[in-house]
């Protein structure tokens, strides 16, 4: 800590900012989550800065819609919402805001190349959440690129800009990464059903009822999640070396989540959260150290060729 200060000190004014700003993004990881945060703790240096910022923006959004003050209302956290996107679209154009954790996120999107084609998508998903507390398929779709995809392909931007051409590569890499992001929300509304339909009041999985939790309706999810898992595993060892074990440990922690989940009943998911205990989460982090970023074949858990 001391020597981190003395490094801050010696800084001009502005980089010490700058500094500061990346600190702040990097404890709201630190302190929202646990599975996220291992995998990132596995990036390299600049590209894990720059996936902590991506993170801490969206979790200050999603916070901004699920965790409001006392008294806030829904059309107070609309308002809210819309200026913390302003503000984000601002700082894109001067690259310096007063908000720390929006200031480190627009440092890195104009580092990496993330513009409004993907913030805005991400923005309207979170108003939906104010707004709509049913889905059908097609909503649900739009609901899943702008709160998932779009998150993974602002985490792919940052993964492919070091590379000789990082336009072509996340071009050839895009589908994969939007399928781990869609497979990642997934799994998390399964986990959440309970908070969801209970606390919140939203129902995102089309079919299923928090008074009849239809088995074969909560199996074809979870199917529909293992074909994202297995998609995206396909593209993973094409990822860059300095990411590939960081998103082949996210995606075999979600694995084991999606396995979790199926061998636990629909009732019981909607009583309490289904978690991967921090030694098995360990044990995955350093399996896919050893396998180099080669990711597990979900359907049969062992590595793909």
């Amino acid at each position: 800590m001391v020597q981190t200060r003395r490094r801050a000190d010696a800084l001009q004014p502005y980089l010490r900012y700058d500094a500061a700003a990346d600190a702040s993004a990097a404890l709201v990881i630190r302190w929202y989550s646990s599975s996220f945060g291992l995998a990132t703790r596995m990036l390299g240096g600049q590209v894990r800065q720059d996936v902590c910022n991506i993170y801490a923006l969206v979790r200050v959004a999603d916070e901004v819609v699920d965790a409001p003050r006392p008294g806030q209302g829904s059309v107070d956290r609309l308002i809210e919402l819309d200026k913390l996107e302003q503000e984000t679209y601002t700082t894109l154009e001067t690259g310096s805001s007063t908000n720390l954790v929006v200031h480190a996120f627009a440092r890195s999107a104009r580092r990496v190349g993330i513009g409004e084609e993907l913030i805005a998508p991400f923005f309207a998903a979170m108003r939906t959440d104010l707004r709509r507390t049913d889905h059908d398929f097609a909503s649900l779709a739009a609901y899943i690129y702008g709160s998932a995809e779009v998150v993974g392909l602002m985490c792919l931007r940052a993964f492919v800009a070091g590379e000789a051409n990082p336009s072509q590569r996340y071009d050839e890499l895009a589908q994969g990464a939007a399928r781990l992001g869609a497979a990642f929300q997934k799994i998390n509304f399964l986990r959440d059903f309970g908070d969801d339909s209970d606390g919140l009041g939203r129902r995102y999985l089309v079919g299923l009822q928090p008074d009849d939790l239809d088995e074969v309706i909560w199996n074809n999810w979870l199917d529909d999640i293992e074909m994202d898992l297995t998609a995206a595993a396909e593209v993973i060892p094409q990822l860059p070396r300095s990411c590939r074990v960081a998103v082949c440990t996210a995606h075999d922690l979600f694995a084991e989540l999606t396995r979790r989940l199926r061998v636990t009943p629909p009732a019981e998911v909607r009583r309490r959260r289904v978690r991967v205990p921090t030694p098995e989460k360990v044990r995955i982090a350093a399996s896919a150290a050893l396998r180099r970023g080669r990711p597990l074949n979900v359907d049969k858990g062992h590595h793909l060729p």
